[in-house]
């Protein structure tokens, strides 16, 4: 008796992780405008936080402690700022590059706008995959098992690249907003289900 009640518990917790995809966002990319020329070198010898290589590079990178993040900063005011996992933590890092702009003299008086530029989420969609299946069936992947465990899956229609592994795991990039990345990731669920 004890063995039919431990079976529907299980069974119970399957269907119910099989229900919810989880899928959390990672990181996102995002560009933005400060309206204002920057002056890099300035900014490289005096703020410790930085990274700048001309020769290398034209921008100067910007590591934020709190939220961790990372900008490039350039010349013309231009940033790419990565390494956010949600919006209110991109506005907070380039609050933090403005008032750092600030201790260099540099007053920024506009709000910057910020424009996504990719997301990147992480999740599970509560089933194993068989990959070597997914590959054959699948139009718009990559899968070189000997080089990477996971199957690169193109899903044109949703804008969006997914990274799938055996476990059930998925990274989903490309899209721009929380909402298409969850779309993204309901299609591809309904797609691997038919195929399953």
């Amino acid at each position: 008796m004890a063995k039919k009640t431990v079976k529907k518990t299980k069974a119970k917790v399957d269907e119910s992780h099989t229900e919810k995809p989880v899928l959390e966002i990672v990181n996102i990319v995002v560009s933005s405008s400060l309206e204002h020329t920057i002056p890099l070198e300035k900014m490289a010898a005096t703020l410790s936080n930085t990274e700048y290589n001309p020769e290398q590079f034209p921008g100067l990178v910007i590591r934020i402690k709190e939220p961790k993040t990372s900008a490039l900063i350039f010349s013309s005011g231009k940033i790419v700022c990565t390494g956010a996992r949600s919006l209110q933590k991109v506005e907070e890092s380039i609050q933090k590059i403005i008032e750092s702009l600030q201790k260099i003299g540099i007053k920024i008086t506009i709000k910057p706008k910020i424009t996504i530029q990719n997301m990147v989420a992480s999740g599970s969609i509560g089933m194993a995959l068989n990959l070597n299946q997914l590959a054959m069936k699948l139009p718009n992947t990559e899968y070189e098992p000997e080089q990477f465990p996971g199957l690169v899956y193109k899903l044109i229609e949703a804008k969006a690249t997914f990274l799938l592994f055996s476990n059930g795991k998925v990274v989903c990039t490309g899209t721009k907003s929380e909402e298409d990345a969850r779309m993204a990731l309901d299609k591809l669920i309904v797609i691997l289900k038919k195929l399953q």
